[in-house]
């Protein structure tokens, strides 16, 4: 089974779908014993960061993130999910972020002819042997909706990159924590295979 945390950050109903649409059973919760008894849990998320962390602490959501990550679930953070899981961002200066990774959320340069939101399809530079894109083929086409990017702090952790008038770190991987930048869930069949890759995934992993 595998959890989708509820936090009024929307865009869950997608999630759910596509892990249908590849035969994975889901739910959508915030309810803590259900987060910790789900084999693999998924943080997705439209929004603003500010918004999203006083969501997560309201919910009392933030301790039982990190008991998962702690305890090795499989954990994907998706959009503004990914962003959750660093130090902070420039959207909300001031505002803490989960920390559990290390880097920071820049906003995207102004740069003449691309439009900010960054809202489209870009491929991506694959490195590192990510497990999310175990069998793909280089430069897979993926669907991003952000204006905020990721710059980590710790080079081994990306595991994929895309340019969007500045080299963006799209997918993160440490032990059982990942993040796509990008939504797996509405980038067609390069999207189900790196869904697929996570929910292939062993709580060892």
């Amino acid at each position: 089974m595998i959890a989708i945390i509820d936090y009024d950050a929307g865009n869950l109903k997608s999630v759910q779908k596509a892990l249908a649409y590849i035969g994975q059973e889901s739910i959508v919760t915030r309810d803590r014993k259900e987060l910790l008894r789900a084999d693999k849990v998924i943080l997705p998320g439209v929004g603003a960061f500010g918004d999203a962390m006083e969501n997560l602490k309201k919910y009392g959501l933030i301790p039982v993130i990190r008991e998962l990550v702690e305890g090795r679930t499989p954990f994907l953070g998706i959009c503004l999910g990914l962003q959750l899981l660093f130090e902070g961002s420039e959207e909300n200066a001031g505002t803490e972020g989960l920390g559990l990774l290390p880097g920071e959320i820049l906003r995207i340069p102004d740069t003449p002819g691309l439009k900010i939101p960054h809202i489209g399809w870009n491929s991506l530079r694959l490195q590192g042997e990510g497990r999310l894109f175990a069998g793909m083929a280089q430069e897979p086409y993926v669907y991003f909706v952000h204006s905020y990017y990721l710059k980590a702090g710790d080079a081994s952790i990306v595991k994929a990159v895309t340019d969007y008038g500045v080299e963006i770190h799209a997918s993160v991987e440490r032990g059982n924590l990942f993040g796509c930048q990008f939504h797996p869930e509405k980038s067609s069949q390069a999207g189900l295979a790196i869904l697929k890759n996570f929910a292939a995934l062993g709580g060892e992993d």
